[in-house]
């Protein structure tokens, strides 16, 4: 990883055009020549960047730029797109660092709370769905994809469980897709759908109640207390 803070400029061409006037900013080039540029605001979202694969190429010239008024730029960086016209050229006018980390192999992002610990929990706890409920089984698979989960009501009739962290109109549609195909089979149907997530905008709750679908809040700590509770001896 290579970290740059200068004085810089860019200008991006291809399928968009878009530039970035002098000021000081943070440069991220990535060992697969992916470039990142930065400014103190704008949380973690780059102001502009090319994405790999691509080539980075060093341009900066090697004799002073005759006209005395033009600052002549420490460096220039240009990063092409390997798959499209996409170019990236950011020039430097001066560097206050510029310095390179191995940081070695990632083991990657270790998630809590995410959907596939909710899937777990609700699937060992299927009777918050309701008294009575079974578990048939995570993952069902349909030939549009898997429900997250399928069940038995205690009335001995399927319900098919779409679980999501954070709850949108996407994941309404999704679980509708499911439940229209899950009722063309006689063996199964009728299918009621359940919608599942820690929290629920109320624009899915009112599609879900309109599609006729149970919405269900997850508490994840709760959840997640039950789970521990029953591996402790007092």
């Amino acid at each position: 990883m290579r970290i740059l803070v200068a004085d810089c400029c860019a200008e991006y061409t291809g399928r968009l055009n878009a530039s970035l006037p002098l000021a000081r900013r943070v440069l991220l080039i990535k060992a697969d020549n992916s470039l990142l540029i930065f400014s103190e605001l704008g949380s973690y979202k780059p102001l502009n960047w090319m994405s790999a694969p691509c080539t980075l190429k060093d341009i900066t010239p090697d004799n002073a730029d005759a006209d005395v008024d033009t600052p002549v730029p420490e460096k220039v960086l240009r990063v092409c797109a390997d798959k499209s016209s996409d170019v990236l050229e950011v020039t430097l006018q001066h560097i206050y660092s510029d310095e390179t980390y191995d940081l070695g192999e990632d083991p990657g992002l270790i998630k809590d709370g995410v959907e596939d610990h909710l899937q777990r929990y609700l699937a060992e706890q299927i009777e918050r769905i309701g008294e009575g409920a079974r578990l048939v089984r995570r993952e069902y698979p349909t030939a549009i994809g898997p429900v997250d989960i399928m069940a038995i009501d205690a009335n001995g009739e399927h319900v098919a469980i779409e679980i999501k962290r954070n709850g949108g109109i996407d994941g309404v549609e999704q679980l509708t897709r499911y439940c229209e195909l899950l009722n063309r089979d006689p063996l199964l149907a009728p299918v009621r759908g359940i919608f599942a997530a820690q929290t629920i905008t109320p624009q899915a709750q009112v599609l879900a109640k309109d599609r006729g679908f149970t919405c269900l809040l997850l508490d994840y700590d709760e959840m997640k207390g039950v789970e521990d509770d029953s591996l402790r001896l007092f």
